[in-house]
């Protein structure tokens, strides 16, 4: 069985966080790749300068085209709509069936877990795999693997504010995430500005 380590979010815009807890898990359980899936977001839920869906894929694969095991699983953007975990692990589980999913989450989403939509059935999909995160319990009565790792304390929000305020992002994205969020001029960046 090929272990798959899956990761979730609407990475708007992908960081650094991101690209650490991904890899510690990577190492930790020694999977053989971890997979960037971001969710797809109703359109009423956009913010002004937010990023379309398909920016968000395309920041993911920009954040991640240096590492040979992370991959992008553009399925939820692609399908649109509301995305539950447990209809998409059902279809991935269905197209590669000789694949174990480890649903990487961080200890903010642990600690909720239960309330997940059909969370008994989505357990027997996956392993669940918690990241503690600063200020959060991380415990649950369900199943979940814990791995420690170091965690930058960063968010998308924060980030997204910086770039509005013409703030440096600098070693909190990647150079090529930056490059992009600014040429397109993402979460009210005009592209003159540059990280200093």
């Amino acid at each position: 069985m090929k272990k798959i380590g899956i990761m979730g979010g609407t990475f708007n815009p992908p960081h650094v966080g991101h690209l650490l807890m991904a890899n510690e898990v990577l190492q930790a359980l020694d999977l053989d790749e971890v997979r960037f899936m971001p969710n797809a977001i109703p359109p009423h839920k956009e913010e002004p300068n937010g990023a379309t869906g398909e920016q968000r894929l395309h920041m993911t694969a920009l954040a991640i085209e240096d590492h040979a095991k992370f991959k992008l699983e553009p399925y939820e953007i692609q399908q649109g709509g509301t995305s539950y975990s447990f209809e998409t692990l059902q279809v991935l589980k269905e197209r590669e069936p000789d694949c174990d999913f480890y649903f990487i989450i961080g200890g903010d989403m642990v600690d909720s877990l239960h309330t997940w939509y059909r969370i008994e059935d989505l357990l027997k999909l996956v392993h669940f795999v918690g990241v503690d995160r600063p200020g959060t319990e991380g415990k649950s009565e369900l199943p979940v693997i814990h791995v420690a790792a170091p965690i930058i304390d960063v968010s998308s929000t924060l980030l997204r504010k910086r770039l509005k305020n013409n703030q440096s992002v600098r070693y909190l994205l990647p150079q090529k995430v930056e490059h992009y969020i600014r040429e397109e001029g993402l979460y009210g960046t005009t592209t003159a500005t540059r990280s200093h």
